[in-house]
């Protein structure tokens, strides 16, 4: 444990503030994104609020054919990358396993930093460690939108909301929840891929990767808060 510590000691400060602000502005944003899209809604937000309304006009279907095919569709996104994810993990683990050369190829990039092997294997335990959770995110996505299939196919038909006096709402909040539930695990399982690159920007120097990681933060605050297709999906939610 001894020689643990005094191999990470070696790791200088400008990279030590890299990673700590790296974590600090990803687990920030998360938490920034979720409080403000209850304030102002968000893409996610909207989003949800589109699927409440589809699960609404399931209960009024008699042929839900179309709905399955959705979902079915729905999850085919966080198979997909689920699948890129393990191919991505295999050639990290690769590059582990073989750093030294990893290390010698990297160094040959034009403004690469030129670092110890210790911290060359960090830099690529950081890159490891943000795709294991993306899979997981992923995985856990596909699970969901499993669920909410299932809540599809269950749904009553629709005279037996009237005969039976079945709540509509009801269903339409819990189904609509399940999706949106899956398409937040979805979108969590995205934003570890795109402050991956934030990380790539290590190899190359602390400073670039926390200029990298601000600027990804501020393309996911755009695309999420003042994108275009906010607009029109705000357009389509009022009318």
């Amino acid at each position: 444990m001894h020689k643990l510590f005094s191999h990470l000691g070696l790791l200088p400060l400008a990279d030590w503030l890299a990673l700590v602000g790296f974590f600090v502005a990803w687990v920030g944003y998360a938490q920034f994104a979720k409080r403000r899209a209850q304030q102002k809604g968000s893409l996610l937000a909207i989003t949800n609020q589109v699927r409440r309304r589809w699960m609404m006009q399931v209960t009024y279907r008699e042929v839900r054919v179309i709905d399955g095919v959705v979902v079915q569709s729905l999850a085919s996104s966080p198979s997909f990358f689920a699948s890129t994810t393990i191919l991505i993990l295999g050639g990290l683990l690769a590059a582990l396993g073989a750093s030294d050369k990893a290390s010698e190829l990297v160094k040959e990039l034009p403004f690469a930093a030129t670092t110890s092997n210790l911290v060359f294997d960090l830099k690529l335990v950081l890159l490891t460690a943000i795709f294991i959770y993306a899979f997981f995110r992923f995985t856990w996505s596909m699970r969901q939108y499993t669920f909410g299939a299932l809540l599809v196919a269950s749904a009553p038909e629709s005279e037996q909301y009237l005969s039976e006096g079945l709540d509509r709402d009801a269903f339409a909040d819990r189904a609509g929840r399940v999706v949106g539930m899956a398409a937040e695990t979805f979108n969590d399982g995205l934003r570890a891929y795109y402050l991956a690159f934030a990380a790539i920007a290590w190899f190359f120097s602390p400073w670039a990767m926390l200029a990298a990681t601000v600027g990804v933060i501020y393309i996911l605050y755009q695309r999420e808060f003042h994108s275009e297709v906010l607009g029109v999906l705000r357009e389509a939610v009022r009318h």
